[in-house]
């Protein structure tokens, strides 16, 4: 021990462990509950006019249930974004990398081959 304090050998008693001091960046419970409850409430006004066919309103109630359903969807992509997830495939945010366009080709034919098909089901309601 010296006058000033403890000596440096006297404090290095094990090996040397990183700790990461930031707390880690989830979605919290009040960020899900709207997501999946505006999610739910849209999934069930697009499918049940879909399943029994609520004579003429049954369409645009469907129209309506699943733009409600997609912008759940994007606002929990957005959340999901902000907290640092990323989809599969694509770069983590601030990476400085580009995304491979095969990926994001991919994930644009899905998504219109969904909206694609929703449109004509719900147009077959007619």
């Amino acid at each position: 021990m010296t006058a000033d304090g403890p000596d440096l050998d006297e404090l290095s008693t094990g090996p040397e462990v990183e700790v990461e001091l930031r707390p880690q960046r989830r979605l919290r419970i009040w960020q899900l509950a709207p997501i999946v409850g505006l999610a739910a409430v849209g999934s069930l006004m697009f499918a049940f006019p879909l399943a029994f066919e609520f004579g003429d309103g049954g369409a645009v109630v469907a129209m309506l249930g699943l733009l409600i359903c997609s912008c759940a969807a994007g606002w929990g992509m957005m959340a999901a974004r902000r907290v640092g997830h990323t989809w599969p495939g694509l770069p983590q945010r601030g990476s400085g990398r580009r995304p491979d366009w095969r990926v994001v080709l991919g994930y644009a034919v899905v998504v219109v081959a969904v909206v694609a098909l929703a449109v004509w089901r719900v147009a077959r309601l007619r």
